[in-house]
């Protein structure tokens, strides 16, 4: 038809486009290749070497290989001095002071003392209650006055050696004992008399030991006329 224009050709896409013009293809060649080039230069010159006379670097050590020396490494033995030789007919003296006897022990304490002929001689110390002591001390104190009476004790201490009993003896002017009792320990036997009572003792007491007796008097004096511990006089009045 007259009436219609022509359409200028389009040009070509795709595979028929690269084919048709090769000057593409070389042209991106030489890119790539310019840009490998340029890469390997840089690592090339990444790369200095080293000084002269530069030492490679030290790698440290473990420190479990230095633990593990350590404990496996053989102690050196220390030289031990050889004893002294012994000639014949000679004996070592021992050195030092001859040992003490131990503290506590039952073997009475002697004491050495010059006899007539010029010989030491020991003599053993004289034991607890010494001679003329009695073996039962008692001491007389009155713990509580009021109206009308007052109560009195008599606190003894064994002396001696063994176990013993004992006996008080108590003696007023007149007055009239309500009542005597011991301190913590069965009860012994109460004997009166016009003049005051005696109490025997119900248990023995051990050696070193104590015991007090307490009694409640009415319409007497606090101060007995005798007070005795097995025969011996209190104290303490």
């Amino acid at each position: 038809m007259s009436g219609m224009r022509r359409r200028a050709p389009r040009p070509p896409h795709g595979p028929v486009a690269i084919a048709t013009s090769p000057w593409i293809v070389v042209g991106a060649g030489v890119v790539v290749m310019v840009v490998l080039l340029f890469v390997a230069l840089g690592a090339y010159r990444g790369r200095s070497p080293a000084p002269d006379g530069a030492q490679p670097p030290a790698l440290p050590v473990p420190t479990a290989v230095t633990a593990v020396t350590a404990v496996t490494a053989p102690s050196v033995p220390t030289s031990v001095p050889s004893p002294a030789p012994v000639l014949p007919g000679l004996s070592g003296r021992a050195s030092g002071l001859p040992p003490s006897p131990a503290a506590g022990s039952g073997s009475p304490s002697a004491h050495p003392t010059v006899g007539p002929t010029g010989r030491a001689t020991a003599t053993r110390s004289p034991s607890r209650a010494g001679q003329g002591q009695p073996a039962m001390t008692g001491r007389y104190r009155v713990v509580q006055s009021f109206d009308g009476g007052f109560i009195g004790e008599v606190a003894m201490v064994n002396t001696s050696a063994q176990s013993r009993g004992w006996t008080v003896r108590l003696e007023f002017s007149g007055g009239r004992l309500v009542t005597a009792w011991v301190e913590g320990v069965p009860q012994g036997t109460v004997r009166e008399s016009d003049d005051g009572f005696t109490y025997v003792s119900g248990v023995d007491v051990s050696p070193g030991g104590s015991v007090s007796l307490r009694f409640h008097m009415e319409r007497a004096s606090h101060t007995p006329l005798e007070c005795t511990v097995d025969g011996a006089r209190c104290n303490g009045f």
